[in-house]
């Protein structure tokens, strides 16, 4: 598990100063970004042998409402490994003396090559799920 920390900025937000629903997934991308380089890595290298991670399938369930200049953690795991595909979850919390549970979430990723193909997932990104457990 990888934990990523951002503070909500103003732009996130709707007139009530609430993060607006969507911009969890934003938060979802930064935290996955952050996993690859908590383990020594980065998605641009991954990009960089001619594989893709697009997302197929994305949920949240809300809990409480993020606000304009809340800290935010993202706690992030890879919680599933298979031959062409995978899946992170997320935590998502305001960080304080007793953080609190905002949101949960998952995203499913295909491996696929620049020509849209299924491909195996690469050996570097098993070696991360085995790490993770």
């Amino acid at each position: 598990m990888v934990e990523a920390r951002l503070r909500v900025i103003y732009g996130d937000t709707d007139q009530m100063g609430v993060v607006y629903y969507a911009n969890y997934f934003r938060y979802f991308e930064f935290a996955r970004s952050e996993f690859f380089r908590g383990h020594g890595g980065s998605y641009r290298e991954l990009e960089s042998t001619g594989l893709l991670l697009p997302v197929v399938e994305a949920s949240a369930r809300y809990k409480a409402s993020a606000r304009y200049d809340d800290l935010l953690v993202i706690r992030t795991t890879l919680s599933e490994l298979r031959r062409a595909s995978l899946v992170f979850t997320y935590e998502l919390l305001r960080d304080g003396p007793s953080p609190t549970l905002l949101c949960t979430g998952r995203t499913m990723h295909a491996c696929v090559g620049r020509d849209g193909k299924p491909q195996r997932m690469p050996e570097a990104i098993a070696r991360l799920k085995a790490l993770d457990v």
